[in-house]
């Protein structure tokens, strides 16, 4: 099944849009996502409300960000990161094979919901992999908003500085870490995912 298609709209990268967005939500997951969330200082009970809004919704935007949240808040990284894989994944299906050939221009990244929902996601794995110490797979993470967000409109670039302030000094590189500012300007000119 074709998961934006599947939320029930007719033109499947809108459709992803306006699900990025919250829209076409079914009141019962929505309901669960906000009982989830009064319960947040219960995670046992917040837990299993988030599991039946996904059991719900299971390519909705919304319902992962819940659970990334729930997630990464509670500081369960691994399984932060693996809600977060599975919202790549829906958003590559959403965006279409030939997403990014070209790329889709600073418009996008900064109104397309879709768009910014597929860069942030990239980010965010970026982040958790670093945090987890995957720092090739950071590096691929970061190589994707670095070719489609140029401007760096979801800022990006930072954690591609950090990166690369990590491994020069871990590879005692002083001289690579001196050209590194302790803090960038926003941008990608001086990262190197």
């Amino acid at each position: 099944m074709d998961t934006a298609a599947g939320l029930g709209f007719d033109d499947p990268t809108g459709a992803f849009a306006d699900s990025a967005l919250g829209h076409g939500l079914s009141p019962q997951a929505s309901e669960l996502i906000a009982r989830a969330g009064l319960l947040r200082h219960r995670p046992e009970e917040a837990l299993p409300l988030l599991d039946r809004a996904r059991a719900l919704a299971p390519s909705h935007p919304a319902v992962l960000i819940a659970l990334y949240r729930f997630h990464f808040y509670g500081h369960a990284l691994e399984q932060a990161r693996a809600v977060g894989e599975d919202a790549l994944a829906i958003a590559r299906t959403a965006l279409g094979p030939d997403f990014g050939d070209p790329p889709p221009g600073d418009e996008a990244a900064r109104h397309d919901a879709a768009v910014r929902f597929y860069l942030f996601t990239l980010k965010g794995l970026a982040y958790l992999n670093l945090r987890l110490g995957a720092l090739d797979d950071a590096r691929l993470m970061l190589g994707e908003p670095q070719r489609l967000d140029p401007q760096d409109r979801v800022g990006g670039a930072l954690l591609a500085h950090v990166l690369a302030r990590h491994e020069a000094l871990r590879h005692g590189d002083a001289e690579a870490d001196e050209g590194l500012p302790a803090h960038p300007a926003c941008g990608w000119s001086a990262a190197r995912p």
